[in-house]
């Protein structure tokens, strides 16, 4: 996998891009401008930059013209924006970077030009080692197997735990995991009740398949972008190491 650069000013932005790299393997760093992204590429080559070319204090192009004047354009920069002219595009080719994406920027499209990239750079100087980030264990409920015993079937993976129904009583095992459903109220208007329902089924599924965005994205039936997007509206944080 390899190391890539974001540069960017909007926050958001940065994050999605960042989640869905990261995803793959490989290791980000983040730029919110001009000055950031400097200091980020002296302090380690990056494989790929992924550039945006509106930003506050020094633009995208203005950037990439000045790394090529100071030789440092030897990794493929790839230009980002919403809002760039046919021109602009074309200056920035003329004066370095290898490709350009337009806002938004679909997941298929983005990955299709990061490997695109990454072949390019490898067929010219060859990057440095890429460091793989450590995946950290990811928050949420993550349940134990069920023991079967006392003539008690074991539930199916996220149902409730088994209960004891004896003399009327509906108390839980002390052998069996507590379900983070059994907390959930009924009482609840519905649209609060569906987001609290979601928020422990998504951090049930995180915890299982150890943070695996693809493998979710997949137990769950939703294309990753809007994976990422449904857990920043349920405020669901993935606490993830990434390259610095």
């Amino acid at each position: 996998m390899a190391r890539i650069l974001v540069v960017d000013d909007e926050v958001g932005i940065r994050e999605l891009l960042s989640e869905i790299l990261y995803d793959e393997g490989h290791t980000v760093d983040l730029a919110e401008n001009a000055s950031a992204a400097r200091a980020l590429r002296a302090a380690n080559r990056p494989d790929v930059v992924l550039l945006d070319i509106w930003m506050p204090d020094t633009d995208g192009v203005t950037l990439l013209k000045e790394w090529a004047a100071q030789d440092l354009l030897d990794m493929p920069v790839i230009m980002m924006s919403g809002h760039a002219t046919i021109d602009t595009a074309v200056e920035a080719t003329r004066i370095g970077a290898i490709d350009f994406l337009e806002k938004p920027i679909t997941m298929t499209r983005l990955l299709k030009t990061i490997a695109g990239a990454l072949e390019r750079g490898r067929a010219g100087a060859k990057p440095a080692a890429p460091q793989t980030p450590a995946r950290p264990a990811m928050p949420g409920y993550a349940p134990a197997p069920p023991v079967a015993g006392d003539g008690m079937r074991a539930p199916a993976p996220g149902l409730a735990p088994a209960v004891d129904r004896s003399a009327g009583s509906v108390a839980l095992h002390d052998n069996q995991p507590r379900s983070p459903l059994l907390s959930l109220s009924l009482d609840l208007p519905l649209r609060e009740a569906r987001d609290a329902f979601e928020r422990v089924y998504f951090e049930h599924h995180l915890a299982r398949e150890g943070g695996s965005m693809t493998r979710v994205a997949d137990k769950t039936g939703l294309e990753r972008t809007h994976l990422y997007r449904k857990l920043k509206q349920l405020g669901i944080e993935l606490s993830r190491k990434r390259g610095v």
